[in-house]
This record gives C-alpha cells, sequence and structure tokens, in this order.
C-alpha cells in the first residue's frame, strides 16, 4: 500500500512538472533581466563594462558597445585585456566616422573595430615585451613597444593609464586602434 501511495505521488508529481501550464507562473524575480552587466554588486571589483559606464571619459565607447550588442561579452568571466580609448581619442577620427559607426547597417564594421581592441587574456604591463604582438579578437594583431614605462601601441598609440578589473585590465589609450582592411 504505502508503495503504491509513493508511486502514484511519483508520478503526479512528474505529470505536474511536464505541465506547460505549471511552468508559466514564473516568479518576477526570477526572470531574465540580462546578462552579467546586470549584476549588481557594489562590493566587489568591477567589471571591464563597469569601468567604462562609470567613467566620464569613455562615454562614446559605451555607446560603440551597445551599439554593437557587445555589453554582455566584455562584462563576462573573460579574463580580457582591453584597449579602452577615450572621448578624445574617438574624437580625433574624421568628423562623422563614429555617428556613422554606430548605425544599424555599420554593426558589423563597428564591432570588428572594437573587437580589434580586445584581447581575450590578461596582459600585464610587467609581461610585456618591446616588439611583442598580441592577438586581438577579431583575428588581428597589434604590436607592443615598450620605452622605458610608457606603453605605445602599433607604433602611435599610448597608453595613459592601467585599471585593474574583475574580469581583465583596461589600458587606457589616445588613439582608436583601427584594424587593416579585410
Amino acid at each position: 500500500m504505502k508503495f503504491n501511495i509513493f508511486l502514484i505521488s511519483l508520478l503526479i508529481f512528474q505529470l505536474s512538472c511536464n505541465n506547460p501550464q505549471s511552468q508559466q507562473n514564473i516568479s518576477p524575480e526570477f526572470e531574465h533581466k540580462g546578462g552579467q552587466e546586470a549584476v549588481q554588486d557594489d562590493e566587489s571589483q568591477k567589471d571591464i563594462v563597469k569601468i567604462a559606464v562609470g567613467s566620464a571619459n569613455h562615454t562614446t565607447l559605451v555607446a560603440a558597445l551597445k551599439a554593437a550588442d557587445y555589453v554582455d561579452d566584455i562584462s563576462n568571466a573573460g579574463p580580457f585585456t582591453v584597449f579602452a580609448p577615450t572621448n578624445d581619442a574617438f574624437g580625433k577620427l574624421p568628423a562623422g566616422t563614429v555617428e556613422n559607426l554606430v548605425k544599424p547597417e555599420q554593426k558589423a564594421a563597428l564591432q570588428n573595430i572594437l573587437e580589434y581592441h580586445v584581447a581575450v587574456g590578461t596582459y600585464r604591463q610587467d609581461y610585456l615585451t618591446d616588439g611583442q604582438t598580441i592577438g586581438m579578437a577579431n583575428g588581428g594583431n597589434i604590436t607592443v613597444r615598450l620605452n622605458g614605462d610608457k606603453i605605445i601601441v602599433n607604433d602611435n598609440i599610448n597608453v595613459i593609464a592601467t585599471i585593474p578589473a574583475s574580469n581583465g585590465l583596461i589600458y587606457v589609450v589616445d588613439g582608436v586602434l583601427l584594424p587593416a582592411s579585410k
């Protein structure tokens, strides 16, 4: 008798779990509300995106990440090394370049440029060597030059600050890295 009650209970449980109507009542606090960037944590070290969002000098970069749908990607665990151009760096591009790149029809070109600013892995300054080539997320390479404590990328872009993040490292740069034409 106990065995029959157990089997009936198990059958009812299984049927209720497989009932599509029972799955429609998902509590709002368990609904999907975004990727890693949606996590609220004011105690831990911030990830690359949260640092950029909090920087008045990187509003153009943040807008580009949003237009390219890369906020979730750069918020993930990584580790990443990101060469993050300042607003002034974007301002050095020919007039209209940024406005053109954030248009929906230019999304692939924008993604290619942004991927050229990201390396998978953490490339700390004390591990860089003069003339080192680093593979970027878009398949291209950058070359790092060292001049004393200065880091120069692709012979003309200077690293002006280094910021550690929970998912990697940010090198703030004074220019936009432009990949070679494919």
